[in-house]
């Protein structure tokens, strides 16, 4: 049997399972694909503690649920930054980023429309899981080079130390596990 980590989240009790990211340390998974319950929940309860926002922008691919659901219940509007550049993205604008849960470096893509549609914008960014900050940092980049004012950066979980930080919004810690 997979060994899991039980935890309440937005009032929605989930066993999530533990992964290992390498023979030190292990991630408790949380994928909001498919639960439309506490992707609900989260986002209800995130609207009351993030600041006024025009758009919401969020990260391919875990965070296209929860920025969908953001806009829905809150400002109507979100962008996805694609971890590929697609052939409807003119003058496309690139980060690099490195994440815990992703192997190597990967490539952030905005396409010019979007850009423009969070240039002189509030803009929230947002994330199922802050851990290392990388992909969050990624985002930011992404948002001050089509223009965008940064109100706020929100997650779901904050991990590890991340959940020490006074610069983002969350709404449970989420714990490292580690092994001897």
């Amino acid at each position: 049997m997979r060994e899991t980590y039980k935890m309440t989240i937005a009032g929605c009790e989930r066993e999530l399972p533990i992964c290992p990211v390498n023979d030190k340390l292990s991630i408790a998974g949380f994928i909001m694909f498919g639960d439309v319950e506490i992707t609900e929940k989260v986002v209800e309860e995130l609207l009351k503690k993030c600041p006024e926002h025009d758009v919401v922008v969020t990260a391919e691919a875990k965070g296209i649920p929860l920025g969908y659901e953001m806009a829905r219940q809150g400002c109507r509007e979100y962008i996805v930054a694609r971890k590929a550049l697609k052939v409807y993205m003119p003058d496309p604008v690139c980060v690099e980023v490195e994440s815990i849960t992703t192997k190597g470096i990967q490539k952030l893509y905005i396409g010019r429309d979007e850009a423009d549609k969070m240039k002189g914008k509030r803009v929230l960014v947002l994330d199922d899981v802050i851990s290392t900050g990388e992909s969050l940092r990624a985002i930011e980049k992404l948002v001050e080079a089509a223009g965008g004012n940064i109100v706020g950066k929100a997650a779901v979980l904050a991990e590890g130390d991340a959940a020490d930080r006074d610069d983002i919004i969350f709404l449970e810690k989420l714990p490292l596990f580690f092994k001897d």
